[in-house]
């Protein structure tokens, strides 16, 4: 029971994470809005990840959490690519690796949540940015694919008009990993609060 309760809360969940980090999930906004991609979809996987994972009690819950919205997102992607949409018009999120570190934290500290928020919570935001810096790197060209296929439910004031790679940050690793790092320890803190 406890796991069919997951599914269906991560399946949803994914919605939410997904439309959090609107900003890379399509390739128009993949680069510029990095920093703000990092902050929100660090913190949606740690407070859903801990939240379930202490639910359950069970190392390897969290990891669990973030395969069903990988999976999720690939389904969305295909039905994109389905559409006629090239296959880079949607990167889909890595949220896998980050989350078997917060299983690792979970199961070395021997299922203390203090320890799976802090060390973990950290460790998420420090390694999420990085996971999907190498991922959008693997993107054929963002650039034409975004200016060639725009999305049609953006509003006209949100559509690309120009290239923007690397005007607003100079380094959207090092700041999505800080700032990733240090939201995502008191939000998950509060999330593990609301489930005691």
């Amino acid at each position: 029971t406890h796991y069919l309760f997951i599914v269906v809360v991560a399946v949803n969940s994914t919605l939410l994470t997904i439309n959090a980090g609107d900003y890379i999930f399509y390739t128009d906004w993949a680069w510029t809005s990095f920093v703000v991609f990092s902050i929100s979809q660090s913190t949606m996987l740690v407070v859903g990840a801990i939240y379930y994972m202490l639910f359950t009690g069970v190392p390897g819950t969290a990891t669990y959490y973030a395969t069903i919205m990988t999976i999720y997102t690939w389904v969305a992607k295909g039905a994109w690519f389905a559409l006629g949409y090239p296959y880079d018009f949607i990167v889909v999120p890595v949220w896998i690796p980050s989350a078997m570190l917060l299983d690792l934290t979970y199961w070395a500290t021997r299922r203390n949540k203090h320890a799976a928020i802090l060390i973990g919570g950290s460790l998420v935001g420090l390694s999420f940015p990085l996971f999907n810096m190498v991922n959008l790197l693997l993107v054929r060209d963002p650039l034409e694919v975004a200016f060639k296929y725009p999305r049609p439910t953006l509003p006209a004031y949100m559509t690309p008009i120009e290239p923007q790679v690397g005007k607003f940050y100079n380094s959207p690793v090092a700041l999505g990993s800080g700032a990733g790092a240090v939201l995502t320890v008191p939000i998950a803190a509060l999330g593990a609060k609301l489930n005691t």
